[in-house]
């Protein structure tokens, strides 16, 4: 994904359109137990960017909490009609961060994963090829993210 390409999305109905209006933070690819649980398949791919750079273009979604494996739980926001999970909030960031479900884009092509978390629990049978990091837990964050992304992340939490 370009700097300055916008990318669009929606939820399974249409009811709900949203735009990318920047390029996403980091994207993680999750294979913890509670994403496979969550999502029914073998993991979950969220692009982290902050909630002034995703614009709704139709309609409203619910927010729904839900607990979370780090016990802080996560507000989950889905389309009110089929339920679609668009995005959800995290932790400390609160709702200044949009993990936004990367299958819900037009083009999901655009948000490859930048690291895969939490492989410890991944299926056995998907095969990793290391072009990407990979890691059995969680991560620190400055060791990966380019320092452009860390400085966004911070002023989002900041403001």
């Amino acid at each position: 994904m370009g700097q300055t390409e916008k990318v669009k999305g929606k939820c399974s109905c249409g009811e709900i359109e949203y735009e990318l209006t920047a390029k996403p933070m980091f994207v993680h690819c999750c294979h913890c137990s509670w994403c496979q649980r969550e999502t029914g398949s073998a993991f979950a791919i969220n692009a982290m960017i902050e909630r002034s750079e995703l614009k709704l273009l139709k309609g409203l979604p619910e927010k729904i909490d839900q607990p979370s494996n780090s016990g802080l739980g996560q507000q989950v926001c889905r389309c009110p009609k089929c339920k679609t999970a668009l995005w959800s909030h995290y932790g400390s960031a609160k709702e200044a961060v949009c993990f936004v479900r990367v299958g819900t884009l037009y083009d999901p092509n655009l948000c490859p994963p930048d690291i895969h978390i939490f492989t410890s629990t991944k299926q056995k049978w998907l095969v990793l090829d290391g072009s990407v990091p990979v890691m059995e837990e969680y991560y620190q964050r400055s060791k990966y993210w380019p320092e452009s992304s860390i400085a966004r992340y911070k002023c989002a939490i900041s403001a």
